[in-house]
């Protein structure tokens, strides 16, 4: 994406529907005036005078308990440097946002004007009752010190300078498992920080306190080596300075076993790596150019172990591994603070995560047959799911064993349970899928590209990698479209009615009609309908022309499904195609089946589709748990549509032991499993998680799906076409930008998949 392009597009999503990233939503009833007066007047006289009596009760009656307070007064702000409160805002609204997605913690974003430090930390120190917590962010060093110390030492609550912080907790996790596998020893290792800010420091100091003996630590910054006889240095340089006969980088890197770059891009040279001992662990983290690119480093020492602070790498060290889950364990034993061993008991169980079998989801997204702790893995990717239930817990171990936490947590087990369910994983599903389509972009057809929104769907999908678009249209019109929106990259334009697409046309027509000429097809009217973007695109799948197709934006689904059927067909031994919509729901992703193919289906129609909705939420590395809805509960009901349903779980039973299905049962029962529990304890689906619901007739499914999308909000990709033989996909009329491009990433990873068979 061009840097104008992107300007623009993050201009528009920040402003787009509704300005900002983060809003206020009541937790409580509010419709009658009985819910309004115990909300406000009168009734909230109750709890706040309780909370007179017991201040404790706070954390009773508000959401003071999880609530953090993310500041700054944007005086270092990401790669931007000193732009000031105001403009800082953004950066603190995206980290509320990042605290809400990946530990369900809400964040109020608070921007400072002032660079006075007592100014500073006396704002802070009187708005902190409304906190559970307090997120310091893009403060300069040497202040960001001074005021993180001062802090500590006069609040009561969880707080912590992520900047110092995350990077320290992530890269000492890394340089634990890095040095295991070198075949090193933390007490022996010589270590090369390059950068002296606040996260170098902060880095080197959990290095030491994780076992790292100082006097084999050397700190280099834009005028080489600290040492001891150099004037003028800050108390924080002057912790870290050497005695040694050691001037610059080159001097200090000789034989060392790690380096970890805090600094700017390409101050590594290859013949500086070079110099470095056998196994070296390397630790580029400026971003987005790392101190040494990472195809470079590896070309240059076979034997490296190396970490970045970018995504497309392996080894991300990124403070999205941290921060949410550290605050997370604090708040939930309301800890007075976040101290050296709760950080510490954060490296361990990440360093420990790394180690332990990766979750089939983890491998399916990042394309690895099976990921595991090695040279290239030793850290947990972002997306691993296990973060939210392994890092909270540790952290507030180590609370309630430094005797800091006002309320301990007796039941651990029941803890981790409970975060299992806190985040349903249906937000994160987005973009466990961009990520899985990015590792191998394949060649999507848009067949109604001149149309402007399926422009722009496609050109989202260049811009991010995802895929590689092939336009269908009149080109003319695909063009002018392509200067509207600033689509400038030279991508495939074809309109399948000009001279130049002749040749193929007439040979995408003559091998149609030799699969058809039987079935009532004639070679003129093959001729004929190759001159139509969807036959034409069809025929460009199957020839290998392109891996995957999208259409459906500007015509009816029924209209579509047919020639699809005729020119792609259906996958081996399916004999019955069915969709499938992927809701994505506040407790969880959702599959519904079927929602816009089998209108009426028969009993082994509908074992058919569940299935195939089973396989493919295998595919997303879920274990399907199925429901076979109906509006009546086991029996309760005799007629048709209960029999049929009975009779496919009967056959799924029967044919499929191992599948996890039941019915018929009502939604409500299917969803509710306390509900499930007290009256159908015989139920397969007891104390199962259902994430796939069967309709008994396409009416049901897909009134379903679009009440659940316009009225609860929910997320809806697809509808996901089972059983077809190439990658095919059809949006329904009038989808929106976001749903061509999700349905395009889904085309992508089902490309992925049937080109690994």
């Amino acid at each position: 994406m061009s840097d104008n392009r992107l300007k623009r597009a993050a201009l528009v999503y920040h402003s787009k529907p509704k300005p900002g990233k983060i809003e206020v939503v009541p937790t409580k009833k509010y419709a009658s005036q009985r819910d309004l007066s115990l909300a406000y007047s009168p009734g909230v006289a109750a709890p706040c005078l309780q909370i007179e009596k017991n201040p404790d009760d706070v954390y009773k009656y508000t959401s003071k308990g999880n609530l953090v307070a993310v500041i700054s007064n944007g005086t270092a702000v990401l790669g931007l440097g000193n732009i000031g409160a105001l403009a800082s805002k953004p950066v603190m609204e995206g980290k509320g946002l990042l605290f809400k997605i990946f530990a369900d913690i809400d964040v109020f974003d608070i921007e400072i004007d002032t660079t006075d430090i007592d100014k500073f930390i006396e704002t802070v120190k009187m708005i902190a009752p409304t906190f559970g917590g307090i997120n310091l962010e893009d403060i300069k060093a040497p202040e960001a010190f001074e005021i993180e110390r001062r802090l500590k030492e006069e609040l009561d609550i969880p707080l912590m300078h992520d900047d110092q912080h995350g990077t320290a907790i992530i890269s000492a996790a890394a340089l634990k498992n890095a040095v295991e596998l070198a075949k090193k020893k933390l007490n022996k290792i010589k270590i090369v920080v390059n950068g002296a800010g606040a996260a170098a420091v902060s880095c080197s100091r959990l290095y030491i306190k994780l076992g790292v003996d100082p006097k084999n630590l050397v700190m280099v910054d834009s005028k080489g080596v600290i040492r001891k006889d150099r004037d003028s240095l800050t108390p924080q340089k002057a912790e870290f300075a050497t005695a040694r006969k050691l001037h610059t980088l080159e001097d200090a890197i000789k034989n060392a076993d790690v380096f970890v770059g805090l600094s700017k891009a390409d101050v590594l040279p290859p013949e500086y790596l070079k110099l470095m001992a056998k196994r070296p662990i390397v630790f580029a983290l400026a971003n987005p150019s790392p101190e040494i690119a990472y195809d470079l480093a590896i070309k240059t020492r076979d034997d490296i172990i190396m970490a970045t602070g970018r995504s497309d790498h392996p080894n991300q060290v990124n403070n999205v591994l941290g921060f949410p889950y550290i605050f997370r364990g604090a708040l939930d034993v309301r800890a007075t603070k976040i101290n050296e061993a709760m950080k510490l008991a954060a490296v361990h169980a990440l360093a420990n995560l790394a180690k332990q079998p990766v979750p089939e989801q983890v491998n399916i997204v990042y394309d690895e047959v099976n990921l595991k702790f090695g040279k290239e893995y030793i850290i947990p990717k972002p997306f691993d799911p296990r973060l939210i239930y392994e890092v909270p817990p540790a952290v507030a171990q180590a609370a309630m064993d430094s005797g800091i936490a006002l309320n301990p947590i007796k039941d651990m087990e029941a803890y981790k349970e409970s975060l299992m369910e806190r985040l349903g994983s249906g937000n994160k599903i987005i973009r466990l899928l961009h990520n899985r389509a990015k590792r191998d972009p394949k060649r999507v057809v848009f067949a109604e590209a001149d149309h402007l929104d399926v422009l722009k769907a496609a050109q989202i999908i260049y811009d991010e990698r995802i895929g590689i678009p092939i336009l269908l249209g009149d080109r003319e019109t695909i063009l002018d479209l392509k200067n509207e929106i600033g689509f400038d990259a030279d991508v495939t334009i074809i309109d399948p009615k000009s001279l130049e697409e002749k040749k193929r046309r007439f040979k995408f027509a003559e091998t149609y009609w030799k699969k058809r000429q039987r079935k009532g097809v004639t070679l003129l009217e093959a001729q004929k309908w190759m001159r139509e973007r969807n036959y034409f695109a069809a025929m460009m799948v199957n020839n290998g022309d392109a891996d995957a197709l999208i259409t459906g934006y500007s015509r009816s689904y029924a209209s579509i499904v047919k020639p699809m059927l005729e020119l792609i067909g259906m996958d081996k031994g399916v004999t019955r195609i069915a969709a499938t919509n992927l809701m994505l729901t506040k407790r969880g992703p959702l599959f519904l089946s079927d929602t816009t193919i089998n209108i009426n289906p028969t009993a082994k129609q509908l074992a058919k589709i569940s299935q195939l909705t089973a396989l493919l939420a295998k595919k997303f590395g879920m274990k399907p748990n199925i429901a076979m809805v109906s509006y009546s509960n086991f029996g309760s009901s005799d007629t048709e549509d209960s029999h049929k349903i009975r009779e496919a779980v009967q056959h799924i039973h029967r044919y499929f032991p191992d599948v996890v299905v039941d019915g018929e049962i009502q939604a409500d029962f299917a969803l509710n499993n306390e509900m499930l529990k007290t009256k159908y304890p015989f139920s397969k689906l007891v104390d199962k998680k259902v994430n796939v619901m069967v309709f008994p007739n396409l009416a049901a499914a897909n009134i379903t799906y679009k009440l659940m999308k316009e009225l609860n909000g929910s997320v809806s990709i697809g509808p996901i076409l089972l059983g077809m033989k190439k990658p095919v996909h059809i949006l329904q009329l009038g989808a929106s930008v976001d749903e061509m491009v999700n349905m395009a990433t889904i085309a992508v990873v089902d490309a992925q998949n049937k080109s690994k068979r």
